[in-house]
């Protein structure tokens, strides 16, 4: 039996980011999906809006993006650094991004992974990310009368292909079989039809599920790669080894 996660209504939001209207749910959105369902809040934030895709255009984007948020139960927002295709890893997007997490006060922040890979926006976010939750904890970064600092307690980074998963990091693998989840994660996908219509995202995403779920013995998993060593109090904390020995 398949157990369900437990109830989260007082934890901490999920902070998800995403170069393109479509990353997080193509990357990340069956974990979105299950952390909702469990009872906790998820933020999208999302840096550009697609500007530079050869299909689909921004204002279609946006709408598809806030679509497939409602799906997966969070809430998202838009922030302006160089656009679609254009972005740089800059001290002041770095900045930016920590007035967000100071803002929102995450415990688990979601950010492309940084390793080069097929669009260089993914893996510059994901550095700017990593950057940015560092200089949020610090008291003299940023405006003064802004939101206070904050540390997060988790940095993890999703991967939109094999490609960009880093492979010096053990990934932690979130189960994701419930029916429901997948559903959920497949209209997500889905809800992005400009893309979806010019490739089989849903197949791909996934297969990619799928192959790691058989990996743990479970239908379909997701793999978080997590930017630092994972701390527990107990090792009752500890869930089980994907090989299952």
């Amino acid at each position: 039996m398949k157990r369900t996660p437990s109830s989260l209504p007082d934890a901490p939001p999920v902070l998800a980011f995403g170069a393109h209207p479509d990353d997080i749910e193509f990357g990340c959105g069956g974990v979105i999906a299950q952390e909702t369902r469990a009872g906790r809040a998820a933020h999208f934030v999302v840096c550009s809006r697609g500007e530079a895709a050869t299909h689909g255009e921004p204002a279609q984007r946006v709408v598809e993006a806030q679509r497939a948020a409602a799906l997966l139960g969070a809430t998202i927002e838009f922030v302006e650094l160089d656009g679609d295709s254009r972005l740089e890893v800059r001290a002041a997007h770095a900045i930016a991004l920590a007035g967000v997490l100071r803002r929102v006060r995450p415990g688990i922040v979601l950010a492309p992974s940084p390793v080069e890979n097929q669009h260089p926006d993914h893996w510059r976010l994901g550095r700017l990310v990593c950057d940015a939750a560092r200089l949020a904890r610090f008291g003299g970064v940023g405006d003064p009368g802004a939101s206070p600092p904050h540390a997060i307690a988790q940095l993890l980074f999703y991967a939109l292909t094999r490609e960009a998963e880093p492979a010096n990091i053990s990934p932690v693998l979130v189960d994701i079989s419930r029916p429901e989840i997948v559903a959920a994660w497949v209209g997500a996908i889905e809800a992005h039809a400009s893309q979806t219509s010019a490739r089989r995202y849903v197949d791909v995403q996934l297969a990619r599920a799928r192959l790691y779920g058989l990996g743990a013995a479970v239908e379909y998993a997701i793999a978080l790669f997590p930017a630092d060593p994972l701390v527990f109090a107990s090792l009752a904390e500890l869930g089980r080894g994907a090989r299952g020995f």
